[in-house]
């Protein structure tokens, strides 16, 4: 195959692309960066791939390139836990999502001949939040800022589907792997500090990044899969479990809450991310025959950390 990703050089990307190069195929990144992506997929290691410069927001050259790739795989978007969500901050995100999908799908819509596939990244943060509903692929949609986001994202991704092409959406879960959301939690853990954030009782819907990889190739592949999938693993857990397993595997010490008002305090309305949760589960993605090779969070923490 031949497959255009961007947000390439990221956590999960830059996963995916050293997982499809090394099975031959070719790749298309498309980056805002590209000192930075031919440091990090060098030529003379990766010969099959090919790093286009790209303006995620608008209509250009670099849009020619989708012609002739079996199937593009948009991962963009600007990082949700990083700072606080000042109104600033809350555009960016949305408009990396709304306007780099939007773009996208222009560039699908002109190509001559077409990509058979779009695979877009989505979020569980579709859902909203709850420390008692269950939610699914059938659920309805929240109603905060980062449902908002979601819809507004899924809803551009949907725009393919007039012109043709097969659409796969993944509700990424929190990305378990060397890096990540993991990298911020192991510190102090790793000072004999570690501990629950918040309650403890607020749900964590999780995958391990080489599952994902796994799902967003059997999405490429497998014309049978459309739709919008929960990339959650099936057994979510609370806080204070996934807290107490990560003291068990580093064989370190949970004892140390971390207080809501000291990550309000560094994140602002971003909190919402750690100090809410929402129990997700892959209904349509377990349906597909999907085999995880990770299922529970004991065997994906032991796999990374050791």
């Amino acid at each position: 195959m031949k497959v255009a990703i961007t947000g390439a050089t990221g956590f999960v990307g830059s996963r995916l692309v050293r997982r499809l190069h090394g099975e031959g195929h070719r790749i298309v990144v498309l980056t805002r960066k590209t000192a930075f992506a031919q440091k990090v997929f060098p030529s003379e290691a990766f010969p099959n791939v090919e790093i286009v410069a790209y303006t995620p927001n608008a209509s250009g050259s670099w849009q020619s390139v989708i012609a002739n790739c079996d199937g593009v795989v948009n991962l963009a978007g600007e990082p949700i836990g990083e700072g606080r969500w000042t109104p600033e901050r809350k555009q960016e995100i949305l408009n990396s999502r709304k306007l780099g999908t939007q773009k996208i799908v222009e560039a699908i819509v002109n190509a001559n001949p077409k990509p058979t596939v779009l695979i877009n990244a989505s979020a569980i943060g579709y859902y909203g939040t709850s420390e008692t509903a269950t939610f699914d692929e059938t659920s309805l949609s929240g109603n905060d800022f980062l449902a908002q986001v979601c819809l507004a994202w899924e809803a551009e991704a949907a725009k393919v589907k007039d012109a043709g092409v097969r659409l796969v959406i993944l509700r990424f879960g929190v990305v378990l792997g060397n890096g990540g959301a993991l990298a911020k939690m192991i510190p102090p853990f790793q000072l004999f500090a570690g501990g629950p954030i918040g309650s403890g009782r607020q749900w964590f819907s999780w995958i391990h990044v080489d599952d994902l990889v796994n799902m967003i190739q059997q999405a490429l592949t497998k014309p049978e899969i459309e739709g919008v999938y929960n990339a959650t693993a099936p057994n979510p857990v609370r806080m204070a479990d996934l807290s107490q397993t990560l003291g068990q595997v580093m064989n370190r010490p949970c004892w140390l809450p971390v207080p809501a008002f000291a990550i309000e305090a560094l994140l602002g309305d971003g909190a919402i991310v750690v100090l809410e949760g929402q129990q997700v589960l892959p209904k349509r993605t377990v349906e597909t025959g999907f085999k995880y090779k990770y299922p529970n969070l004991q065997s994906a923490l032991t796999q990374i950390l050791t």
